[in-house]
């Protein structure tokens, strides 16, 4: 008897005569997706959203704590990014955009954000050697987190770690 229920068609359901009703149309918000990759160190990511390229390196691998002055190694990866943004890059504005975790004052945090960006410029000038780039620098301090500093009333280190970064963003070829 089981098997002749569920092998009985349905029947469809009726609908009534006078059954009237609006039509709406259904607006849903369309995001966009970015997607990121990261080294396996977690110290670089890059993320892409149209032909905006964003290459982040955290300021641990790029600077000692609390300075500007870029370490030997990074320029070793500076050099890595100016090679991407020189085979992928379509001219014009690169961007430099320092970045800095919770911790000290917004003052202090802008200003060492800031110097490290300028930093960046100064070492991406020289290895930059596609025509018609522009380096703009400028320092966020905290005000745009990638992570949330703090989660459930607790500092979360990893987080700030990654939100301690130097952003370099171009414009891909088409």
């Amino acid at each position: 008897m089981a098997v002749a229920f569920v092998l009985s068609p349905t029947p469809a359901p009726s609908v009534p005569a006078d059954a009237v009703g609006p039509v709406e149309n259904l607006v849903l918000p369309v995001e966009d997706i970015i997607g990121e990759i990261e080294s396996m160190d977690g110290t670089e990511s890059e993320t892409k959203q149209g032909r905006q390229v964003t290459v982040a390196l955290t300021s641990d691998v790029l600077f000692a704590l609390n300075k500007w002055q870029l370490t030997a190694k990074a320029r070793q990866r500076l050099r890595q990014v100016a090679e991407k943004v020189d085979a992928e890059g379509a001219g014009g504005v690169v961007k430099i955009e320092g970045h800095t975790d919770d911790q000290g004052s917004d003052a202090y945090n802008v200003a060492l954000s800031r110097r490290r960006a300028q930093a960046v410029q100064q070492v991406m000038r020289g290895l930059l050697t596609g025509p018609g780039v522009t380096l703009q620098a400028g320092g966020y301090g905290e005000s745009r987190p990638k992570l949330p500093n703090i989660v459930d009333g607790k500092p979360v280190e990893k987080n700030r770690a990654k939100n301690r970064r130097v952003e370099i963003v171009f414009t891909a070829k088409q």
